[in-house]
């Protein structure tokens, strides 16, 4: 009797194996498919916000307030996210991770005035602390024992909240409601870097035996759109706050 429980056992250990070798290169797609989103969505904001040119074509120079091109660039992620997640099960592998590169670039478009209103300095220092942030707090996700699903709604309750408040204060224009909505938001995308980072490793390990191939990389790439999100939310609200204005 004892044989027989030995190879359970081994093939046990062997299956555990391949599902902890098949998530680390899950996660390793993830992280390295945003990382290059992070790279083009910031080249592309460095190079037209540092041409006068190129940010003239989407906003005022002087007052930097966006022209239509301008409000039309600064809501084409919104719309390109829910257009994404509408889309996601017709489109292949491939052309997920296009859509998501192409959505980094238009980001990019939308994020080029910093390169103006702050100064090159504190875009780096802010952008150093929100690294060492997500990392922690992505790592923070993907090896805790505790279950943190029921953040989720909440959670994303938070997003909606600030999202009709910035909104609401672009006619508004009050820096004490400007202020407010900054806090909120590094807190609720610091809650979402970790709710993401589990629910990424989960959803990998209930799919882990299903073979297909095309699904999950389908699923890394929504993975890396959700942590992208949090990390360019995050470092726009740590920006607003301790950026020093140009």
């Amino acid at each position: 009797m004892a044989e027989p429980r030995t190879i359970r056992q081994t093939t046990g250990v062997r299956g555990a194996a391949v599902v902890d070798e098949g998530l680390r290169a899950h996660m390793n797609k993830v992280y390295g498919t945003m990382s290059v989103g992070m790279l083009l969505t910031f080249l592309v904001a460095w190079a037209v916000g540092t041409s006068p040119d190129l940010l003239a074509v989407f906003r005022d120079p002087q007052t930097l307030q966006p022209n239509i091109l301008g409000w039309i660039v600064m809501f084409a992620p919104l719309i390109m996210v829910f257009a994404f997640g509408a889309a996601i099960n017709r489109l292949s592998a491939a052309g997920a991770q296009l859509f998501f590169y192409a959505f980094a670039a238009v980001m990019g478009l939308s994020l080029s005035w910093i390169f103006v209103a702050f100064t090159g300095m504190s875009i780096a220092q802010v952008f150093l602390v929100t690294s060492i942030a997500f990392a922690g707090l992505s790592l923070w996700g993907y090896t805790t024992k505790k279950d943190i699903s029921g953040w989720g709604a909440f959670l994303i309750m938070g997003v909606i909240g600030i999202l009709v408040a910035s909104i609401v204060n672009i006619f508004l224009g009050s820096p004490a409601l400007y202020f407010a909505i900054s806090i909120l938001g590094v807190l609720i995308f610091a809650g979402l870097t970790a709710y993401d980072t589990q629910n990424i490793k989960n959803t990998y390990l209930q799919h882990a035996h299903s073979g297909d191939s095309e699904w999950l990389g389908k699923a890394a790439i929504m993975g890396a759109l959700s942590l992208y999100l949090d990390f360019i939310n995050m470092f726009m609200f740590l920006l607003s706050i301790f950026g020093n204005r140009e």
